[in-house]
């Protein structure tokens, strides 16, 4: 136990004691959500997002989901499930949900001119009253073109707007948890390669093993004190995010401390990988970067994963970053328990686990 608390004091000093270290772990986080945020801020794109929810399927229903298709303003979504839609309304995922009813095509060509428009129910988010409007006219002037189409411009079918009260979130918001997650990832990859390749090559694991030391409690110390380190920028970028942007965390700290310590894990066992192939600290730096580097973009950290191409969802999936960033922003921004977040934590468990095993068969003292 000695040994253990002295490697992961030793570790800690060594981390103080490098500038790079430092700057590339605490400073460069910082430096690129307060450029990103300050450049894009709050705002979002100028495009609309609507999810339409027909439970109708009938011509007359696939013709309005065409026609706002057609509408270069929106980025149409089709859905089944209206429950599923509304709560991706409430998270901001979408401004605008609009449900065709079973019998809205019946009910619509079998209305005639004295009796009243059909009402279509059409959700909107309060929060985001700019984007909402702009949702509701561009709807509204699709179904108004479409009746016009249809009936020389008698309005048989009317939107019946309902407010929702969703989450008034921006990109910073989206932002801050990527930044969490990147910092994980670089950290232990490209920290934990470069570091023991280092070690290894100038003989230090080595003198290690001529010791009474057992791997596992080097691994242990190493394990604790990337933890700390990991927590202490976390909660430094947390606290300049509120600071400067008001960035509150929604749900539990304590969720969102355990995706910390298991991301760390996933990505520390990962990192052992690469050092156990790198044959030297000169190749264990590009090893890693060829696995971060892809993964900044593909793992969600700065772009919707929902925005990526379709063929590139299968490998999204699979990927810890893409989980680890999913989610803290759910955690963060949500505040969703960890209960609905079984399967971030079973596919970051798997990768540990998996990649220790790997680790355990690499790694080389000499």
């Amino acid at each position: 136990m000695k040994a253990y608390w002295q490697l992961t004091l030793a570790q800690l000093r060594i981390f103080s004691r490098n500038r790079q270290v430092l700057f590339f772990t605490l400073l460069f986080p910082l430096i690129l959500m307060v450029a990103l945020g300050t450049f894009v801020g709050n705002g979002g794109g100028v495009s609309i997002s609507i999810t339409v929810v027909d439970h109708d399927d009938t011509d007359t229903s696939e013709e309005i989901v065409s026609l706002l298709k057609e509408n270069e303003a929106l980025v149409v979504n089709e859905s089944n499930d209206l429950a599923t839609a509304l709560d991706r309304l409430e998270k901001g995922d979408t401004q605008i949900v609009m449900e065709l009813p079973k019998g809205y095509g019946d009910s619509v060509s079998a209305i005639t001119e004295d009796e009243p428009s059909y009402s279509l129910p059409v959700y909107y988010n309060e929060t985001n009253m700019s984007a909402s409007e702009l949702g509701l006219t561009v709807v509204n002037a699709t179904i108004d073109e479409w009746s016009k189409q249809v009936t020389n411009y008698t309005p048989i079918v009317e939107i019946e707007s309902k407010g929702i009260r969703a989450l008034d979130l921006g990109y910073i918001d989206f932002l801050v948890p990527g930044i969490v997650a990147m910092m994980i990832m670089s950290n232990n990859m490209n920290g934990v390669a470069g570091q023991i390749s280092a070690w290894r090559e100038r003989g230090i694991l080595r003198r290690m093993q001529g010791t009474r030391l057992k791997a596992s409690t080097f691994i242990a110390a190493q394990i604790s004190a990337r933890l700390v380190l990991n927590g202490l920028q976390a909660l430094l970028v947390l606290v300049v995010a509120s600071l400067i942007f008001g960035v509150n965390v929604s749900g539990s700290w304590l969720v969102l401390i355990g995706f910390v310590i298991l991301g760390t894990l996933a990505f520390m066992a990962l990192g052992f990988i690469i050092a156990g192939v790198a044959k030297n600290p000169e190749s264990a730096g590009p090893i890693a970067g060829f696995a971060t580097f892809p993964m900044l973009f593909l793992g969600g950290v700065f772009f919707p994963i929902s925005n990526m191409p379709d063929f590139l969802q299968p490998i999204v999936n699979i990927l810890p970053i893409a989980h680890l960033s999913t989610a803290l922003r759910e955690t963060m921004n949500v505040g969703t328990p960890i209960t609905g977040l079984w399967v971030e934590i079973l596919i970051l468990g798997g990768w540990t686990i998996v990649a220790f095993f790997i680790a355990s068969r690499t790694f080389r003292w000499e």
